[in-house]
């Protein structure tokens, strides 16, 4: 969930996390070497003289690993409004904050379904916290492991496939390279952007991809912000 749309003003995960900076700027040097890889992608950037990445992501609570895995488990086939409302949700029941991977284990299931989950997600989520819990998965050991690890790591867990394993190298460690193939918002927004008459395959769009290595992360928060604000 990379979106630009914004949504009100979320409550903070704990009273703990540090407030959160401002987002950054676009790295000069990756806006450079994108516009002159891909002419489609320069008006795009030079639209955006201040464009900010990650700035969607100032209204939404703090988020560490397991936050982000909730995030990202609760925006699986569902628009970013619906996802931020059923985070809304589940911060409710948990006194304003999103639950530790130790209170989700410790709460009835129905929380979840409660919140918004389904079954299915609210299974995925068990099983993450179990692993966070027992020390199979940390923030720590998520960000010293390469992008392919963090992918192969993560997929194992029943209900995590490539798109949310790469929603989470994007959000919680902000990887410069990572490219969402599988996502419909993405794929839609590259039709728009280079006139194709017809929706790309995983594969085409993948291919056109290439030519942004090694900052996809970045073209594709530039193609997400054209698609959502109507820019061309």
């Amino acid at each position: 969930m990379i979106q630009g749309e914004r949504a009100p003003t979320a409550k903070t995960m704990s009273v703990e996390t540090p407030p959160r900076q401002r987002a950054a700027v676009a790295d000069p040097e990756a806006r450079k070497f994108l516009r002159q890889a891909d002419p489609v992608l320069a008006p795009l950037i030079d639209a955006r003289p201040d464009f900010r990445p990650r700035a969607w992501m100032e209204d939404l609570p703090p988020l560490d690993a397991f936050g982000t895995l909730i995030f990202q488990v609760a925006g699986q086939q569902l628009s970013v409004s619906s996802t931020r409302a059923i985070i809304s949700h589940l911060q409710d029941r948990f006194g304003g904050h999103l639950p530790s991977p130790a209170e989700l284990l410790a709460a009835d299931p129905q929380v979840l379904r409660d919140s918004g989950f389904s079954a299915r997600k609210g299974q995925t989520l068990r099983a993450l916290a179990e692993r966070f819990v027992d020390g199979r998965l940390s923030d720590e050991a998520l960000s010293r492991m390469t992008d392919d690890e963090v992918e192969a790591t993560l997929t194992e867990v029943s209900g995590i496939g490539l798109w949310t394993a790469r929603g989470f190298l994007l959000v919680a460690l902000d990887r410069p390279d990572v490219f969402l193939s599988g996502d419909l918002a993405l794929r839609r927004a590259i039709q728009r952007a280079y006139g194709f008459d017809h929706l790309r395959t995983e594969d085409e769009v993948a291919q056109v991809s290439d030519r942004w290595r090694p900052y996809r992360s970045l073209a594709v928060s530039y193609l997400f912000a054209s698609e959502y604000d109507g820019q061309p």
